[in-house]
Parts: C-alpha cells; sequence; structure tokens
C-alpha cells in the first residue's frame, strides 16, 4: 500500500489527497521511496515509461500521455564564451514539454494518479504555466477541470489555457489564501486540486534528474540553476536525486542554486538571514509572474534541504533578468520566460561572489516558453522593424548586408 511521509518532520504521514501537507509542521509531504532495488527501462520512448519503476504508476495508461519529457539537455557554447567560462554550461530545454513548460511533468503523473482512482473532477491554482498544463492534460483524459487563475495572469496563458476546454476562474484576492482555499472547496465538492506541491506532481518533476544523469553519461551535475516560486519543482529535482543515491547510482547530490526574482524573494531574504521560517512578502513586483509567489508553501523544506546538501539562494533583478532574457534569445536561439532568465541571470551573479575553484558543469533549468507572456518584451521596446518597398528591397538588404 502506498505511504507519505514529511521529509521536514522524518515522519510517516497519512495520503490525502485534499490537503497533502504535514499536519505537524505544514510543509508538503511527499510520496515515500520503497527500498527495495529499481530498474530503468530505457528502450521505452515515454519518459514516463523508462522511469516508470521510480514512480507511484504500478499501472501506466498510454492513451494519457501527451510526449512529456525527453527534453534536449544543450550546450550554451555562445554564452560561456561571452562571459569567459572555463567550465560547460547546459540548458535543460523544458520549453519542448507538450504545453511548453516544465508542468507538464508533474501534471502527466497526477492525471494517471487520478484517472487510476477514478477521480473525475481536477483542479489547480496556477500563475499560468500549471493552468495550461493542467488544462490540456484534463481534456486528454476527459477530466472535469478547474482552474483558479491569479488576478493579473498574462492573457497568453489564460488563451493557452481556455483552449482546452476547462473552466476558468480568475479569482481576486490574496494568492497564498487563494492557495489554500482551493483545497477546502476541493474537499467539499470533490475536486482534487493538484496543487505546486502536490505529492504525485513532485513525483513527475524527478524525471528531470533522471534525464540528466543519463544525458550526462552517468554523472551528476556539478550545479544545478533552478527558478523558485513555490518550492515544488526544486523539491522533485532534490527528491530525484536522492532517489538515485538510494539505489547507490551516485555517491552524492548536485550543488542546488535556487534563483528568486528579487521583487518576490521570501526564500532568499530568510536565506541570507539565517532563519527557518519564510514571511510572505507583502507587495510582490516583478516580471517574473511565474515565480511570484509571496508565500511559497515548500519553503522551510527547501531551506533545510539546500543548507543540509551545501545549496544556496540567491536573487536577480529585473533588469538582470531582463539582459538574461534577451542574451538568451539572441545568442543561443532559445526564447524563455523571465523565470527561466532567472537561471542565466543567477549564474552570472553567482560567479561575481564566488572565490575561483575548479568547476564540472553548471545546468540551468529553463523552465518555460517567453511565448507565454510577451508582455516583458513588449515591455522593453527594443523590437525593430525595417521599412522597405518592394522596388528598394535589394538596396535595403545591401546596406543591412554590409
Amino acid at each position: 500500500m502506498e505511504k507519505w511521509e514529511c521529509l521536514f518532520c522524518e515522519e510517516p504521514r497519512e495520503v490525502n489527497l485534499f490537503w497533502p501537507f504535514c499536519p505537524r509542521c505544514g510543509q508538503p509531504l511527499i510520496v515515500s521511496f520503497p527500498s527495495k532495488k529499481l530498474s530503468f527501462n530505457l528502450s521505452q520512448l515515454s519518459a514516463l515509461e523508462k522511469f516508470q519503476t521510480f514512480l507511484p504508476l504500478p499501472r501506466l495508461e498510454k492513451s494519457l500521455l501527451l510526449g512529456e519529457g525527453n527534453t534536449p539537455l544543450l550546450r550554451l557554447y555562445r554564452l560561456e564564451r561571452k562571459i569567459g567560462l572555463d567550465f560547460p554550461v547546459y540548458g535543460k530545454n523544458e520549453m519542448a514539454n507538450p504545453t511548453h513548460s516544465f508542468k507538464d511533468r508533474g501534471t502527466a503523473v497526477v492525471i494517471q494518479k487520478a484517472v487510476s482512482l477514478r477521480i473525475k473532477k481536477i483542479g489547480t491554482v496556477s500563475t499560468g504555466n500549471m493552468a495550461a498544463s493542467t488544462a490540456a492534460y484534463g481534456a486528454k483524459a476527459r477530466l472535469n477541470t478547474f482552474v483558479l487563475l491569479k488576478e493579473d495572469a498574462a492573457l497568453e496563458k489564460t488563451i493557452s489555457t481556455g483552449i482546452y476546454g476547462a473552466h476558468l476562474i480568475q479569482v481576486k484576492g490574496d494568492y497564498g489564501q487563494l492557495f489554500e482555499a482551493s483545497y477546502r472547496a476541493g474537499k467539499k465538492l470533490g475536486i482534487y486540486f493538484a496543487n505546486s506541491c502536490d505529492p504525485y506532481r513532485l513525483e513527475g518533476y524527478k524525471v528531470v534528474s533522471f534525464e540528466l544523469y543519463f544525458q550526462l553519461k552517468g554523472k551528476i551535475p556539478a550545479y544545478i540553476f533552478v527558478p523558485v516560486s513555490s518550492g515544488g519543482h526544486l523539491l522533485g529535482l532534490i527528491l530525484g536525486f536522492l532517489n538515485l543515491r538510494k539505489q547507490n547510482l551516485i555517491g552524492r547530490l548536485p550543488h542546488f542554486i535556487g534563483v528568486q526574482a528579487a521583487g518576490c524573494a521570501p526564500l532568499v531574504r530568510a536565506w541570507e538571514k539565517g532563519e527557518e521560517k519564510v514571511l510572505p512578502v507583502k507587495n510582490p513586483h516583478t516580471i517574473a509572474h511565474a515565480i511570484s509567489n509571496p508565500s511559497p508553501p515548500a519553503g522551510q523544506l527547501i531551506l533545510k534541504l539546500l543548507r543540509k546538501y551545501k545549496g544556496q539562494m540567491l536573487a536577480v533583478s529585473d533588469e538582470e533578468i531582463m539582459r538574461a532574457q534577451a542574451e538568451l534569445a539572441s545568442l543561443e536561439g532559445l526564447f524563455c520566460d523571465p523565470a527561466s532568465a532567472t537561471t542565466w541571470a543567477g549564474l552570472k551573479k553567482w560567479l561575481s561572489f564566488t572565490p575561483a575553484r575548479k568547476i564540472a558543469n553548471a545546468v540551468l533549468l529553463l523552465t518555460g516558453s517567453g511565448l507565454k507572456d510577451l508582455t516583458p518584451v513588449k515591455e522593453r521596446g527594443k523590437i525593430s522593424l525595417i521599412p522597405a518597398t518592394l522596388p528598394c528591397l535589394e538596396e535595403v538588404l545591401s546596406s543591412l548586408a554590409l
């Protein structure tokens, strides 16, 4: 029988889809990992099939898959050269997922679990990426899907969610209160709200860790830079590498560097002050809307794990984010959202105050597509159009080709 546990209290807990948090510490619960020897099935094409034995999915319904996972790990040569790095930097391109963000990995596992439990109604609270992902997979599984959007959700994200036929509810009010209210309503109405730190969603995020391990030929990244909002994505990555270590495939974990936007950085503030508790940000303001969570539900657990495994938290400004987004696009052809760009901005800032040392490599988690939110690009106003008429086209091209 499946069991859950609290990684913060290090104790077993009851399974409860309608409130997946520890009754003692309030931190997210995780699915207990079995102690038996497991194996990979790399001959399979589907990412979930390859790593199924590491997931709480005894049976996999292939008709519910959308081609999630198996995303490219790209060497970022031109960015390396731009700042004179003497170690390789890779970008894990999660934009290649079906709805163009890493959220599809978690949603794929959530939907598999919901269908196996004969759940008919699912939902999520989202700034945008998880909304589109839940709506898409909910449509595939023919589930009645409810999406609670933040009031300031980007138009592009709203459109890309609504097309799947989910019920979209744009809620005015505090995001943290909305998060808790969804569980109360879900329990009463029988809606499984698989939010950012849902235990099964975390299981889907683990697969990124497994893919990195094999893409680096049986080794682990030295440093991984991850955008942090609720903390669920980073928590899932850590769990994946802990699973690999429990199977004696690796001896240690990577150094995780969590990155937040300076305008909404509750974890960074707690980290720098050496505090265990995370205080909510009262007036969050950043262009990186995907990570503007003023009260991250996995905050305390993330701080504990980063301290335990020699990780770190840092913040970058909106100006640094916009510059990083432009560099990723113009130098590497990767148009990612501002939240993703925090990883490149974070690596540059980290290098500015990190003593010189031999670094094997670094991986940037590029979590979502820039096409999901065009507001920062519009505001930057650096896209220029050159007018031309047919008679003078060759002349214009000639002037530009010099």
